[in-house]
């Protein structure tokens, strides 16, 4: 898909930017969205809704990218491992959070998938706590 520049957007497109812009406190549109711009209301949705779940919150700005990162890394998305790498950087991730991230994931899909080959079932008393001690 080619990449929409903000001199070459639509109306509705640089408003979506301009309010990107002022959300992100940036004065550049990364690559993800001017793709996304080739249709205007996927653009406009995914960003409302990047807004409202990455913002403010129950977590902290750096949780919540080292969350997105961790999915990221297990999805192999290059492209959003290097930008929330980079936004967790910024909200405050240092090398040696990063490192253990990295471990967390790495342990966490190799267990992941030990559990789905053997099938195993969880334990009433896992599910128990899980449900903050109400049985279902």
């Amino acid at each position: 898909m080619p990449f929409i520049e903000e001199a070459d957007a639509s109306p509705e497109v640089k408003a979506v930017y301009e309010d990107i812009k002022a959300t992100r406190k940036v004065d550049w549109i990364n690559n993800f969205w001017k793709v996304l711009a080739n249709d205007p209301v996927t653009l406009k949705r995914t960003w409302e809704d990047l807004k409202q779940i990455m913002g403010p919150g129950t977590l902290d700005p750096v949780t919540k990218e080292m969350l997105y990162l961790a999915v990221s890394m297990t999805n192999s998305c290059d492209y959003c491992i290097v930008s929330h790498t980079a936004a967790a950087r910024k909200a405050g991730m240092n090398d040696a959070m990063l490192a253990e991230l990295v471990s967390i994931v790495g342990m966490a899909n190799a267990t992941n998938r030990m559990v789905a080959a053997y099938r195993t079932e969880p334990d009433e008393r896992l599910i128990k706590a899980a449900a903050g001690g109400k049985k279902n």
